[in-house]
């Protein structure tokens, strides 16, 4: 959480659920803003599939349980949005229609709008989730499921970096100011290194490089970063000369995750240990 608090004062009403929403308002909840997170009766999904993430995202703010559709709720929204300095949604732009929310700035003038969508264009009403927007953008290696939600995380953070834009135009001109966040646009960015070369198979940070790889310890794996000339020769050195990779295979099996990682730590060497990974299989 920030020290500095520089959003104190600062009204937020979240109507998202899953998680790229819910962390941007984390982390505008860290930078001092106050926020009011509203719930469909249903509750958000991410509270059933990981409750101590939700409970982590969810902390420091005010959650409401409101059905949108029913008119007495949608009245206490209509007040949370007349109170609030921003609003942070993430449905598709047919579901803000119906739900009238598509008109926000003619009838809130100084409420700023961060409208986290999936595909924008043409495409906007086409349903997808993280592991979708991966899959068209190459950053899967299947039949692997990602293990971390790269395009909800960058989605995220582009939400936070949106809001600070809108609150800023909104401070100099007196009117909200809107914003669309585009989730397979972020998932595009994270592929640019796929694209681009640098990662992915037979690519320099796809295991070409001896020294940028994830190697089996007597014990488990570690994971080596030694791709600068220095590192490398660091470790090339401390490693009795071994410089391809089995010579590395070989000789990382010999010694635990631990050894290897004090082995690491004297030497200044980038490598650490691989953490919730199975032990390997080691043949004799």
């Amino acid at each position: 959480m920030s020290e500095l608090q520089p959003l104190r004062g600062v009204r937020v009403l979240s109507l998202a659920i899953n998680l790229p929403g819910p962390l941007a308002a984390k982390r505008l909840s860290d930078l001092g803003a106050t926020v009011t997170k509203v719930e469909p009766p249903a509750g958000d999904p991410l509270r059933a599939a990981a409750p101590g993430w939700y409970a982590d995202l969810a902390s420091g703010q005010q959650v409401k349980t409101l059905d949108l559709k029913a008119a007495s709720d949608r009245a206490l929204v209509e007040q949370e949005l007349a109170a609030a300095d921003l609003l942070i949604t993430s449905m598709r732009p047919s579901a803000l229609r119906k739900l009238g929310l598509a008109d926000l700035p003619a009838r809130f003038r100084r409420l700023s709008h961060i409208e986290i969508v999936g595909h924008d264009g043409d495409a906007a009403e086409v349903p997808g989730h993280d592991l979708t927007y991966q899959a068209a953008h190459g950053t899967l290696q299947p039949p692997a499921l990602p293990t971390v939600p790269v395009a909800d995380l960058l989605g995220a953070e582009r939400a936070v970096s949106a809001a600070l834009v809108a609150l800023r135009v909104a401070a100099s001109t007196g009117a909200g100011h809107h914003e669309r966040v585009v989730l397979a646009h972020a998932a595009a960015d994270a592929g640019a290194a796929v694209r681009h070369g640098l990662t992915g198979s037979g690519a320099p940070l796809g295991g070409t490089h001896p020294g940028y790889r994830v190697y089996a310890s007597a014990d488990g794996f570690i994971a080596l970063a030694a791709i600068e000339p220095h590192f490398w020769e660091r470790t090339r050195v401390g490693l009795g000369g071994a410089e391809t990779h089995e010579d590395l295979e070989r000789v990382f099996l010999t010694k635990s995750t631990s050894d290897w990682e004090e082995f690491a730590e004297q030497r200044d060497i980038p490598l650490v240990g691989v953490r919730g990974a199975a032990t390997p299989a080691v043949t004799h």
